[in-house]
């Protein structure tokens, strides 16, 4: 695990928000001009997030399908671009940037897929997949290729003498890695895993989770994990953030999150997660399905589904409350422990 990490975060979001809209189309503008109540759809994938991730940190992100991981993940490594909000490199607004700046900066923010069939080009031969960017931003000449290919395609594990083939002629845990060998060509600082071993066998997450380890140590590589597998952020991450309805509803160091949950969500999403214990246990699923993003609750999203709802809970959002060292919870209940921190 990390050690206590620098001031300066590696990367940060501030006030990050996302939506996406559906504009009427002619029939629906028509439908509107006869007296029809057709509305544009907008879905709110990220709503005000802040969040910042450390050099050499591995930040865990969770949460259920749909709560915005995936958005957050891509507006992270500059694949969306923001509706509101400022991102952050070093320190440095990254929408402020000149150009030819912007363009390598942007080479130590990779991102690395979750579907190993559908994120390579199966028309391109490996030797391109992984080559192409870095002989098209000049980081190796044409001739430097083969050599170049075939370096990061030991790093990963692979046989170099496999790099004229197509991504079919593999498995699922090669593809995997040929798609980790791609974003290792441009040498990045930070890498954003979306779901990155969730199609994998379990025997091959393992190999491949193990890899990420080893190239994290060897690289001095920085990531932003994003799983719905609670157990491989519990083994991969030094600190965990938890996502609900595109807002962070806590975040807390990896081993105080499991051992004590703060948020009711937390607890409720950690209570699911299977255990070999002696005594017989009994499971309640969270209540309820989660809201849709084009129509979110009002004041907390969980309050719909929340044992302990309030309120207030209906009626205004809670900030991320201080309840510990390095922890931080969005919660009404969380407000006195945090009151009690500053005394």
């Amino acid at each position: 695990m990390s050690s206590a990490p620098p001031s300066v975060p590696l990367i940060e979001l501030r006030r990050a928000s996302k939506r996406f809209v559906k504009s009427l189309d002619l029939a629906a503008k028509i439908g509107n001009r006869l007296g029809a109540d057709v509305r544009e759809e907008v879905v709110h994938a990220v709503d005000h997030v802040n969040i910042v991730v450390f050099p050499g940190e591995v930040v865990g992100l969770v949460g259920e399908s749909g709560c915005g991981k995936s958005t957050l993940g891509r507006l992270a490594a500059g694949l969306l671009t923001l509706t509101e909000g400022e991102r952050y490199w070093r320190g440095t607004l990254l929408g402020k940037l000149a150009s030819a700046q912007a363009r390598k900066q942007q080479l130590k923010l990779q991102m690395i897929f979750q579907d190993p069939y559908a994120s390579l080009n199966p028309r391109m031969r490996v030797i391109d997949i992984v080559g192409e960017a870095p002989v098209a931003h000049r980081l190796i000449s044409p001739r430097q290729l083969r050599e170049y290919v075939g370096v990061m395609l030991n790093r990963v594990g692979l046989d170099p003498t496999l790099m004229r083939r197509y991504p079919h002629q593999f498995s699922g845990g090669q593809r995997a890695r040929i798609g980790i060998a791609r974003a290792l060509a441009v040498k990045p600082e930070f890498l954003v895993c979306d779901e990155s071993v969730a199609a994998l066998d379990v025997s091959i997450q393992a190999q491949v989770l193990n890899l990420f380890m080893d190239l994290k140590g060897a690289l001095n590589l920085t990531y932003l994990f994003i799983s719905h597998d609670l157990g491989v952020v519990r083994f991969l991450s030094d600190r965990v953030v938890v996502m609900y309805l595109g807002r962070i509803v806590e975040t807390a160091p990896t081993s105080a999150l499991f051992d004590a949950p703060s948020h009711p969500y937390t607890q409720a999403l950690l209570a699911e997660v299977g255990r070999v214990e002696p005594k017989k246990r009994t499971y309640v699923p969270i209540k309820g399905e989660i809201p849709s993003p084009l129509d979110p609750p009002s004041g907390c999203h969980f309050h719909p589904r929340c044992p302990h709802v309030m309120p207030r809970c209906r009626e205004r959002a809670p900030p991320l409350f201080d309840v510990g060292p390095g922890r931080a919870s969005a919660c009404w209940l969380s407000e006195s422990a945090a009151d009690a921190g500053r005394l």
